[in-house]
């Protein structure tokens, strides 16, 4: 939604959002009517004031500080993706980045590598398959 205009994200091709099965969950608890999150009573999507305000009656009931914008949500699910370790280029698939040098704002947040990560290699690998050398 923008500009009370109903359309494709700005990279201009839709795309899906997985969830955690916590969002789904807390989705399917939330009292919403046909297939907007944010609805008035009849299902009708509400305006951008509207979604800001249920927003802000969410983050305070959690306890939250408020104001925070929705843009600021978009950046938190970035930020701890990538502190949970998550490839950057994983980062980019999910937020829909055209490029990576937008993603790479949060490698910053990414997890130290310690220094004997290498060694790692010494041993079996613990994942993928295995390819057995040919004789």
């Amino acid at each position: 939604m923008w500009k009370r205009v109903e359309t494709t994200p700005k990279g201009g091709r839709p795309r899906e959002v997985p969830l955690s099965d916590h969002a789904l969950a807390a989705l399917r608890e939330h009292p919403h009517r046909g297939p907007y999150v944010f609805s008035t009573l009849d299902g009708e999507r509400r305006d951008r004031h509207g979604c800001t305000r249920a927003l802000y009656t969410i983050a305070e009931r959690a306890g939250q500080a408020v104001p925070f914008r929705w843009h600021v949500l978009r950046h938190t699910f970035a930020s701890h993706l990538v502190m949970r370790g998550v490839p950057l280029k994983a980062v980019q698939e999910l937020l829909g980045h055209a490029t990576m040098d937008m993603t790479l704002s949060y490698a910053r947040l990414a997890p130290d590598v310690p220094p004997d990560a290498v060694k790692l290699l010494d041993g079996p690998a613990q994942h993928g398959r295995n390819i057995k050398p040919s004789s």
